[in-house]
């Protein structure tokens, strides 16, 4: 393994968890402001209402792919566990990018959001596949 593409992997690992731990903000905890939802394209304060549960529940999948990120991390530093963190991060990273795909093949107008959610899980994939493949 590579250590230096591990821990530049691991950065971006990093990142996209906050990623995502912003993106549970905005849809779990500050859904009801418009500005928020005004962000998700949402137009009246009723399509809010009504999209609220949707987005709650939606928040909480970020948040969940955010502590796989973290616990991904914790266990990419300890060299015990090294193999089982990177496992775990790549897993992680890929369900983000694929959300990010489907993200965009569900409304192309969404792009813009959807290279923001998957840019740092690719990054971060392409130098964890690189970190285990290569000899450090």
């Amino acid at each position: 393994m590579s250590t230096v593409f591990l821990i530049i992997g691991a950065i971006f690992v990093g990142i996209a968890g906050l990623i995502h731990v912003a993106i549970f903000l905005f849809e779990s905890v500050l859904w009801n402001r418009p500005s928020t939802w005004k962000r998700f394209g949402v137009k009246t304060q009723d399509e809010a209402n009504i999209l609220r549960p949707m987005a709650y529940n939606q928040g909480f999948y970020n948040v969940f792919l955010a502590l796989g990120a973290g616990a991904g991390l914790v266990m990419l530093a300890s060299s015990s566990v090294r193999q089982a963190g990177a496992a775990l991060s790549i897993f992680v990273l890929l369900s983000m990018l694929l959300a990010a795909v489907v993200l965009i093949t569900s409304n192309s107008k969404l792009a813009r959001a959807a290279a923001f959610q998957g840019a740092a899980p690719l990054i971060g994939l392409i130098f964890l596949l690189v970190g285990i493949t290569t000899a450090g």
